[in-house]
């Protein structure tokens, strides 16, 4: 957008031009009216009247102009932060707050352009100041040292004000991130809020973040104050008062006109407003810092790694799924940063992230299984057995600490993207479902599904009958996370997803535990008619729901204690039947 900008830089600098020619033509009139030159002070006006057309007319198109390009930009720069957000691991996700990827995917890109578009109106009119106090200068250099002085001082005020707006806006919108993330959560669980009867311990909560937040906010805003409001302006105006005064001595001393005088008291506010403008662009600057690294901290490996993938490809695969001797240990990271040491007179170490090691929990030291293709398998233990971080192992939703995953004899390390992704399904125990229609979040994941193939997916996953009696039918609208549907009809309609992908691989993580028993059984012919088709995986507390897999791997303690039918681990393994009992009771 290179032409675009510099359009738009070419039109602000032709209104700076423009601003300080009124200064100038204002000042002739001004002078030619205490002459009483009342013709040429007219013509001056009239000229003056044409400038300010002329103004408007590029103010227009600067304004168009920034609109459309600030629009364009910041699309792209969405698009490029929610193209990275995509990249970035799941753990990472699970690490931090909603607040914090959404304020940098959506806010912080609008705030910095808007920031932007005040950035170089600052500029403009820090010129036309400048030229304007340069003008008084050359009037009377005495005044004109005056006035630099002024500005030098005032300068100081700003420069020390803003070392502490670097310091202390930072923590303003981290406040603001941990507010929105709570905020997000009470609109998205309501329905739970309200059943639970948590209105007033989550209003306490929530208070407690706005009150933290207004602590915050009032401790910058008071320090800024401070400086802004008191020290720095009070001192302009001092100056600028002052100027006038030595203004009128020097006249009564018939060191300079009367039409000079005026000059002085009509433009001795410009001082005030220059100091302010250089406190707005100093403020401008740090805001957009601020914004710019967060942003940018997307892009680091080190605060957001993400997914690593290898470039091997497979046109297609058969689904079998060997683990070798995979550990994994769970480590949660604590971050704090690091004091500033001084390695040199010249040379300081700048503050970085530290990581260290908040807690550690060894999930898998020595796992090694295999699934065939084609074959219909389940894994079962206690909770905290590690199921479902066997399924995110195999998925690439996490990366084993030491072993190989084998994926029809392939490292999945070594495979590409797409190898993965296209070819393996994964229904969550809680699926999200889009607040699009039925069919469009079917559509989803096959664009070019027809309409028999949909219901013929929603028919396998028991939810056609449900779907059709709708008014809207597959055009009803599910809500924000599917939240006009009941928990089992999100679960169906993620299942249905997964039918009408018909990928090699398909994995239900607790899939049917919304279900009720005639829905269950429904998925479980569904199910089986992939026997065969597809490998399929399944993870399920209700053991019930497994009696008909291929083999069953019996987890704890880490490791695959018995692999077998459902009725050889019932009769020989005492664990297994005593679970079996524990679920019928």
């Amino acid at each position: 957008h290179k032409l675009g900008i510099a359009f738009y830089f070419i039109l602000a600098v032709s209104m700076t031009i423009l601003d300080i020619i009124l200064a100038i033509l204002s000042a002739y009139a001004i002078e030619k009216i205490t002459i009483a030159e009342y013709t040429e002070a007219i013509n001056f006006l009239l000229i003056i009247i044409a400038v300010v057309l002329v103004n408007r007319i590029l103010m227009f198109l600067d304004s168009l102009t920034f609109e459309k390009l600030s629009k364009t930009i910041m699309c792209e720069i969405n698009h490029d932060l929610s193209a990275r957000s995509f990249k970035i691991t799941t753990k990472t996700y699970n690490d931090n707050s909603t607040g914090l990827f959404t304020q940098r995917l959506v806010q912080d890109p609008k705030d910095a352009l808007e920031n932007l578009d005040y950035l170089t109106w600052i500029i403009a009119e820090i010129t036309s100041t400048l030229i304007i106090l340069f003008y008084l200068m050359f009037l009377n250099y005495v005044i004109g040292l005056f006035l630099i002085l002024g500005i030098m001082l005032s300068l100081i005020f700003e420069l020390w004000r803003i070392k502490l707006f670097n310091k202390n806006h930072p923590k303003v919108l981290k406040q603001s991130d941990s507010l929105f993330s709570m905020t997000n959560e009470i609109v998205k669980s309501q329905q739970d809020i309200k059943s639970l009867g948590l209105e007033n311990k989550l209003s306490e909560s929530i208070s407690q973040k706005f009150e933290d937040y207004k602590k915050t906010s009032f401790k910058f805003v008071l320090t800024d104050s401070i400086f802004w409001g008191l020290l720095r302006n009070v001192f302009a105006h001092v100056i600028s008062w002052a100027v006038l005064i030595i203004g009128v001595i020097y006249q009564h001393l018939g060191i300079i006109t009367l039409s000079t005088v005026m000059l002085i008291y009509t433009y001795r506010g410009y001082l005030p407003s220059f100091v302010y403008n250089i406190g707005q662009l100093l403020d401008v600057l740090a805001k957009n810092r601020t914004y710019r690294n967060r942003m940018f901290e997307l892009f680091d490996e080190e605060k957001f790694p993400i997914e690593k993938f290898g470039n091997k490809h497979l046109d297609s695969i058969y689904g079998e799924i060997e683990f070798k001797n995979v550990g994994y240990t769970f480590i949660e990271y604590e971050k704090e940063e690091s004091k500033n040491l001084k390695k040199s007179k010249k040379d300081t170490q700048k503050q970085q992230n530290v990581r260290k090691i908040a807690s550690k929990n060894c999930i898998f030291k020595d796992l090694s299984f295999k699934i065939d293709a084609n074959s219909t398998v389940a894994f079962v233990g206690r909770s905290g057995s590690g199921k479902s971080t066997i399924l995110n192992l195999m998925t690439k939703m996490l990366d084993a600490d030491k072993g190989q995953i084998l994926l029809d004899n392939v490292n999945i390390q070594d495979l590409d993207k797409p190898t993965l992704r296209n070819n393996i399904s994964l229904v969550n125990q809680f699926p999200y479902i889009f607040d699009m229609t039925i069919k469009e979040n079917l559509l989803l994941v096959k664009p070019d599904a027809t309409d028999k193939e949909i219901k013929s997916a929603l028919k396998s996953a028991s939810l056609l009958t449900f779907v059709n009696s709708l008014e809207k039918q597959l055009d009803t609208k599910v809500g924000e996370s599917g939240i006009k549907l009941s928990g089992g009809q999100r679960q169906r309609l993620a299942m249905a997803r997964a039918f009408l992908r018909k990928t090699p691989i398909t994995i239900f993580d607790e899939s049917t535990s919304s279900l009720d028993n005639f829905a269950q059984d429904d998925i479980k012919k569904s199910i089986n008619n992939l026997k065969g088709k597809s490998t399929v995986i399944i993870v399920a507390h209700r053991l019930s729901t497994i009696k008909d897999v291929d083999k069953i791997f019996f987890l704890e303690n880490g490791k695959v204690e018995a692999v077998g039918t459902f009725d050889d681990l019932f009769e020989h393994n005492e664990k297994f039947k005593n679970m079996f009992f524990a679920e019928n009771i």
